[in-house]
């Protein structure tokens, strides 16, 4: 084996100049993946992140029994929501927990009647992690003690022709399903850009939403927000390890149109990253044929002197692979040095905000991240797609016999 690979880089490096561009071009192409790969994530972070904590956080805990009638936001009480949030937040990857309680509703003013879920939240900690809260665009968000005020988004405020002041009709079931209403004045109106979120979407305070839905001192979910996406699986463990007994779900189960939406991203660059690796990967196999075609008396010699024809193959694949691993290193060293850049210099997006109903959730600059299983991955790739390409022209070096590769000329 060593004296094959002894073969095999002496070979390679014969043309050095050819050696040297397909090995560069090929890292470079597998560092654009990297970075690519990184300023995804950037966008996963800031878009979906953003549409996460927007639409119900990483992580929810509800009481037995939610699942099946989720549909219609049931007020099913949590039994020791404290425990709940003591055990999520004694999860390193945990941001904060909070208490929530979700239902459906309906608000009315003479406009006409508008079908929204009606939301109360422990202000102090979701004021740290909501878009919500930084996107008020007139009034202010809410505060713990507030009594009948609610926020409500531009998409409701321009329906129903209201502006931050003005009194709306709030209508929704309690726990008993009676009907409960009330007259509630618009403290805040938020712009997130999202106007299906907007038009949908109310909220007022936790104590609030207690005393209108006969819920005193209990809650329906707590929503735990994560550092970063990916991380759910852990957190639910570790919740379901210290306080059993509830339902607990990721965001990818509660919101499963954004989660088909990333896995079509992904998907997508997987096959347009091969795509681009293949390409070069024809460099290769060019190089390759040109040696076998520029070797032939050498193959000839070496079969004479008793090389069989599997082990030329094995020599002309193993040139393949070298180069292949070459352009790895290369690819793997311009990416991460990439990557780091800009996962501390970051981009400024503010100006594309406006492209996409999500692509409104990004609030400054977009930071890569830096995923080393990816890394991994495309050098992985790169070292199978250099060997397939040498494959054929190392099948056509062991098919010259011996006697007609002598006399080639």
């Amino acid at each position: 084996m060593n004296l094959f690979l002894r073969l095999a880089w002496r070979n390679v490096w014969r043309h050095r100049r050819r050696t040297f561009l397909i090995a560069i071009g090929m890292g470079v192409t597998m560092s654009l993946l990297i970075f690519y790969d990184g300023l995804i994530g950037g966008f996963e972070q800031a878009i979906y992140g953003n549409a996460i904590q927007l639409l119900g956080g990483n992580v929810q805990v509800h009481a037995p029994g939610y699942n099946e009638k989720a549909g219609r936001k049931p007020l099913l009480p949590l039994a020791d929501p404290d425990a709940v949030v003591e055990a999520a937040e004694a999860h390193p990857d945990v941001v904060v927990a909070s208490k929530r309680i979700v239902t459906g509703g309906m608000v009315t003013n003479r406009e006409g009647a508008f079908a929204v879920s009606i939301i109360g939240v422990e202000v102090e900690k979701e004021s740290r992690i909501t878009p919500v809260a930084e996107t008020i665009t007139q009034g202010r968000y809410l505060n713990a003690d507030d009594g009948d005020m609610i926020v409500i988004g531009q998409g409701l405020a321009t329906a129903m022709e209201v502006k931050v002041g003005d009194r709306i009709t709030l209508v929704g079931n309690s726990k008993n399903e009676q009907s409960r209403q009330r007259t509630m004045t618009v403290v805040g109106i938020y712009d997130v850009g999202v106007p299906s979120v907007e038009k949908s979407t109310i909220y007022m305070s936790l104590a609030e939403a207690q005393q209108l839905y006969g819920l005193d001192g209990k809650v329906t979910e707590v929503v735990v927000s994560l550092k970063q996406i990916g991380q759910e699986a852990g957190v639910i463990a570790a919740i379901n390890k210290t306080a059993p007994g509830y339902e607990v779900e990721s965001w990818e189960t509660s919101i499963p149109d954004l989660k088909q939406t990333m896995d079509m991203k992904t998907g997508v660059m997987g096959v347009f990253g091969v795509f681009m690796i293949g390409i070069v990967a024809i460099g290769i196999l060019n190089l390759l044929m040109m040696a076998v075609f520029e070797r032939t008396r050498e193959i000839g010699i070496i079969g004479a002197l008793g090389l069989k024809p599997r082990e030329i193959t094995f020599l002309f694949l193993l040139e393949g692979i070298l180069i292949g691993l070459m352009g790895a290193v290369v690819g793997a060293v311009l990416g991460t040095t990439f990557n780091g850049i800009f996962s501390v210099v970051g981009f400024d997006y503010t100006q594309f905000a406006d492209l996409t109903e999500y692509t409104a959730l990004i609030s400054g600059r977009i930071y890569t991240q830096m995923v080393p299983m990816k890394i991994l991955q495309h050098a992985v790739t790169v070292a199978v797609i250099s060997a397939i390409a040498a494959l054929y022209p190392a099948t056509e070096a062991s098919r010259r016999e011996p006697a007609e590769a002598l006399h080639y000329v």
